[in-house]
């Protein structure tokens, strides 16, 4: 089956950058839609980005809009995830999702089909 595996978080100052990768494996992406969620300690989980498998339509949330960028490798079957200028209200655990076809629920994570474990970012100075 479809499996994913964040990597790539960690601890970061204000201002600073990381840069989270998801490895896909398990099948083949074609026409899938892969996203990155967040969840924050009692909060819900959030959108934060969505990319295209085959075409690299991108969507953001506004919170991260012009600070993080959502990218892939089709040959390796990997996403990104490059965040800068990090914010305190980042710190969060990120979760890399998909689903096997495109959904106009972008933001909704019932949307997607496949989660991965999270990763741990947190920013503090």
């Amino acid at each position: 089956q479809v499996q994913l595996v964040e990597s790539g978080g960690g601890l970061v100052q204000p201002g600073g950058s990381l840069r989270l990768l998801c490895a896909a494996s398990g099948g083949t992406f074609s026409g899938f839609a892969m996203a990155w969620f967040r969840q924050a300690p009692g909060k819900e989980r959030e959108f934060v980005a969505r990319i295209t498998w085959n075409l690299e339509s991108v969507f953001y949330a506004d919170s991260v809009e012009g600070r993080f960028t959502i990218s892939r490798n089709r040959a390796r079957n990997t996403m990104f995830l490059q965040m800068d200028n990090l914010k305190f209200e980042d710190t969060a655990v990120y979760y890399c999702a998909a689903n096997r076809y495109y959904s106009s629920r972008i933001q909704d994570s019932g949307a997607y089909d496949y989660w991965g474990q999270g990763t741990q970012v947190t920013v503090s100075s």
